[in-house]
C-alpha cells in the first residue's frame, strides 16, 4: 500500500504540474530527476523504501544534506543546486494545501535559502564571429545545409534550444509577414519575424528531400528529432572550422544559448528597447534582459564618452625624505 507521501507526490506530477499548470516536458523531466535523486538519498539515509516514506521523513535537515551531497558527489554548480531546491519547494507549496497539518515542517523547508553564486557576464558572438560560424557548414551536403539553416535561424531569432529542436515545418511561415511560431516557457505562444536573408535560406531548406516520415523542421539523418546533445555537437564542429578564419573564436565556449545571447546583443546594439527585446526572446520579465546591458561594453563606452572626468597628471610618488624612502622599500 502506498504511503500518503507517495500518493501526494504522484498527485503533484499528474494533477498539479500536468493538468493545472500545463508544465512543459522539460520542466517535468527536471522535477522528475530531482525527486528521483532525493528519494534515492532518503532511501540510503533512512533505510526506507521510497513507497514507505512519510511526508514527515522529508524534513529540512534531510533536504539540506541532500543538496550538499549533490554538490560533493556530482560536482553540481550552485545554480543547479538552486534548480533542485526550487523543484522541492514547488512540491512542498502544493503539500501545504493538501496536508496543512504539516505546516510547521513545510515552512522550515520553504525557508531554506538558495545558494549565492557569482554571476558571470553573458557570452555572445560579434558580427564577425557570427559570419565565420555561418560560413563554416558545407553547402555541398544535406547535413551542412541543415546546419547552416539551423544556426542562421537560431542566431537571428534567439530561440531557446528546446524551441529550435521542437520546430515543425508547420511552425515556419514564409509568405507575407514571414515568421516562426513557437510555444515557449509557460506554454506561451510567440511569433518571431524573419529577415529576408533567413527567409531565402529557409525557402531553399524546405525544398530539401525529407529524411524519413517526419514533420520536424530540422531532423536528424534518420528523420527523427534532433537531441540537445546533437545540436551542441553541430555547434562545436562548425565552431572549430570557423576558428581557422576568425581567431577570436579560439578559446570561446560556444553553446546554443550563446547564439540566443548574440541575438539579444545585436538587438540591443541596434538601439532596440529592453521591453521589446524581452518580448522578442519570450522573457517573463523585462528585468531578465538586464544582463545584456551589463555585458554590452560598447554601450558603456558610449556612456563614458558623454562624461567629463577631472584632469590629472601622470606620475610616480616620490618620497621627500630618505628615511621615508627606506620605510617604503620594506
Amino acid at each position: 500500500m502506498k504511503s500518503s507521501f507517495a500518493v501526494l507526490l504522484e498527485s503533484f506530477f499528474t494533477q498539479r504540474l500536468m493538468k493545472q499548470l500545463f508544465a512543459s516536458p522539460h520542466t517535468i523531466k527536471s522535477y522528475r530527476d530531482t525527486f528521483h535523486l532525493l528519494l534515492e538519498f532518503a532511501h540510503k539515509r533512512l533505510k526506507l523504501q521510497p513507497s514507505d516514506l512519510d511526508l514527515k521523513d522529508i524534513d529540512a535537515p534531510l533536504i539540506v544534506d541532500f543538496l550538499d551531497e549533490m554538490e560533493k558527489s556530482r560536482s553540481i554548480s550552485a545554480r543547479t543546486r538552486n534548480v533542485r531546491l526550487a523543484a522541492i519547494k514547488s512540491f512542498f507549496r502544493y503539500a501545504a494545501f493538501e496536508m496543512p497539518e504539516h505546516g510547521a515542517q513545510i515552512q522550515r523547508i520553504l525557508a531554506i535559502p538558495g545558494k549565492r553564486f557569482t554571476r558571470s557576464v553573458v557570452q555572445f558572438l560579434t558580427q564577425q564571429e557570427i559570419e565565420a560560424l555561418l560560413a563554416a557548414p558545407s553547402q555541398s551536403t544535406w547535413s551542412g545545409r541543415r546546419d547552416h539553416a539551423l544556426l542562421l535561424l537560431a542566431v537571428q531569432t534567439g530561440l531557446r534550444l528546446s524551441e529550435i529542436t521542437g520546430l515543425q515545418r508547420t511552425d515556419l511561415i514564409l509568405g507575407s509577414g514571414a515568421h516562426v511560431r513557437v510555444i515557449g516557457k509557460g506554454r506561451k505562444e510567440r511569433c518571431t519575424p524573419l529577415t529576408k536573408q533567413t527567409v531565402s535560406v529557409m525557402l531553399a531548406w524546405v525544398q530539401e528531400p525529407v529524411k524519413g516520415v517526419t514533420a520536424m523542421l530540422f531532423p536528424n539523418t534518420r528523420g527523427g528529432k534532433l537531441s540537445a546533445d546533437a545540436v551542441q555537437d553541430v555547434l562545436a564542429k562548425h565552431a572549430k572550422i570557423a576558428e581557422q578564419t576568425c581567431s577570436s573564436l579560439k578559446g570561446k565556449r560556444l553553446t546554443p544559448h550563446v547564439l540566443r545571447h548574440s541575438c539579444a546583443m545585436q538587438l540591443l546594439q541596434a538601439g532596440v528597447d529592453r521591453a521589446m527585446i524581452a518580448l522578442w526572446l519570450g522573457h517573463e520579465s523585462v528585468e531578465t534582459t538586464q544582463v545584456y546591458l551589463h555585458a554590452n561594453l560598447a554601450l558603456k563606452e558610449q556612456m563614458l564618452a558623454k562624461t567629463t572626468m577631472p584632469g590629472s597628471k601622470a606620475g610616480l610618488y616620490q618620497p621627500d625624505d630618505q628615511l621615508l624612502a627606506f620605510l617604503k622599500s620594506l
